[in-house]
């Protein structure tokens, strides 16, 4: 599910900003942005934030900038070594003057800001503003996750319309199926020019036989008990995405099902409703988590 959220700590020394986007993903896939000064705490940002999230892709940028008086470090070994070289030069082209500390100064590496590691006040900073821009990201989503769950519940509507029409069809196939057979066979007949008496033991069994291998009142029961189930799913509470995605899956197959054993028009157009609707909603619970 998309969302943004910011979140801001200063401490007496530091100030920490976080910011955390997350677009739709059917897995948690985290990608952090953020100083190699904080690479200490990566695994405990990547835990909090498994805990309050289980799917879509997040990008989490920290900017972590320290406000107090800086203390650099001397890389003395590259001083000493670039210092060497200049001698050299000197030495070998026959050359005058002296080093010039400021150009020394201004050698790539050779001051750097002291790496004062992190300590507690900065982690708890580090995880205050996390934190707070966690509580700003699922505020969106749960907004979202409202409009979500209301379209949802439309097209779980617009399936469940559909199966009073398939029942109904369903109740007069018998007697369809003997009306179609028979006037079959009188056309048979009547092009054979032959007075034929039909047994009507023999009809009925070949009705029985094709009624029952178009029989789709199973699959109408599981296909109510997995609407039913969707709509609860809907109304819980904790992660739930996994669960509707499964029962999608599970609508599908009896709406295939629908399709493949029954001949009746209002049946098929009924089943190709109702798989559209899951497709559509097989969309949706992609940003459900």
């Amino acid at each position: 599910m998309t969302g943004f959220g910011r979140g801001t700590v200063s401490g007496e020394d530091f100030t920490v900003a976080v910011e955390i986007k997350t677009v739709n993903n059917r897995y948690l896939d985290i990608h952090l942005r953020m100083g190699q000064e904080l690479s200490a705490v990566e695994n405990s940002i990547r835990r909090r934030i498994g805990a309050r999230l289980s799917r879509g892709r997040v990008d989490l940028n920290i900017n972590f900038e320290r406000t107090g008086a800086i203390a650099y470090e001397v890389n003395r070994p590259l001083i000493a070594g670039y210092i060497s070289a200049i001698r050299e030069i000197q030495e070998q082209f026959k050359l005058g003057g002296e080093i010039d500390i400021n150009a020394v100064a201004r050698v790539p590496g050779a001051l750097t800001p002291a790496r004062n590691g992190i300590n507690d006040e900065t982690i708890a900073g580090l995880e205050g503003a996390l934190d707070q821009a966690l509580d700003d990201l699922e505020q969106m989503r749960e907004s979202e996750g409202a409009v979500l769950a209301e379209e949802m519940r439309g097209r779980v509507a617009k399936i469940e319309a559909e199966v009073p029409i398939i029942e109904a069809a369903t109740a007069t196939l018998v007697d369809a199926y003997r009306e179609r057979l028979q006037k079959r066979i009188t056309e048979l007949i009547a092009r054979g020019g032959q007075a034929i008496e039909l047994d009507a033991g023999r009809l009925a069994q070949e009705v029985a036989y094709l009624a029952d291998r178009s029989d789709i009142s199973e699959e109408l029961v599981r296909l109510r008990s997995h609407l039913e189930q969707f709509r609860a799913a809907l109304e819980s509470e904790g992660e739930v995405g996994k669960r509707l995605d499964f029962l999608l899956q599970e609508l599908n197959r009896e709406a295939n099902t629908l399709l493949a054993k029954s001949t009746e028009v209002s049946i098929k157009d009924a089943g190709l409703v109702i798989k559209a609707e899951v497709e559509k909603l097989r969309e949706q619970v992609q940003n459900v988590e």
